[in-house]
């Protein structure tokens, strides 16, 4: 599946316009405020790490309907240094940067589905799905 929406993440403005994207698709998908703003957080959070630990990446942004279900699909990737140790980034407080350890265990807490797939020096992708109740 080709995501219906990309944006390159390489600068501050990258992530405020990702954000503003996902929260376009989920309201025309349906979604509640409520959920709008937790959608646009995940992705927030997410394209943040990619700037701060690879430098750049992307992130797409697609409609799911799966068999009467309908949701949106959020896949970020970057060519970054990877991540050593997935279920230690996992835990919330943890950090390698100067961060407070939140977002991607975040992201995973706001979101339904939740798989981030890395190893150290091939990049990290994220895929993170959130269903209409």
């Amino acid at each position: 599946m080709h995501p219906e929406v990309t944006v390159p993440i390489e600068h501050e403005g990258d992530i405020v316009a990702a954000r503003q994207k996902g929260r376009e698709l989920a309201a025309a998908t349906g979604f509640s405020s409520t959920d709008q703003t937790m959608i646009a957080l995940a992705i927030s959070e997410i394209a943040r790490n990619i700037l701060t630990y690879a430098g750049r990446g992307e992130v797409g942004l697609s409609r799911l309907d799966d068999g009467g279900r309908r949701g949106v699909l959020v896949v970020a990737t970057d060519e970054g240094p990877g991540i050593a140790d997935i279920a230690l980034a996992m835990r919330d407080g943890y950090s390698t940067g100067r961060s407070l350890g939140v977002g991607l265990p975040g992201s995973k807490r706001v979101m339904d589905d939740f798989e981030l797939v890395s190893a150290p020096g091939r990049g990290t992708t994220v895929t993170m799905r959130k269903w209409l109740p």
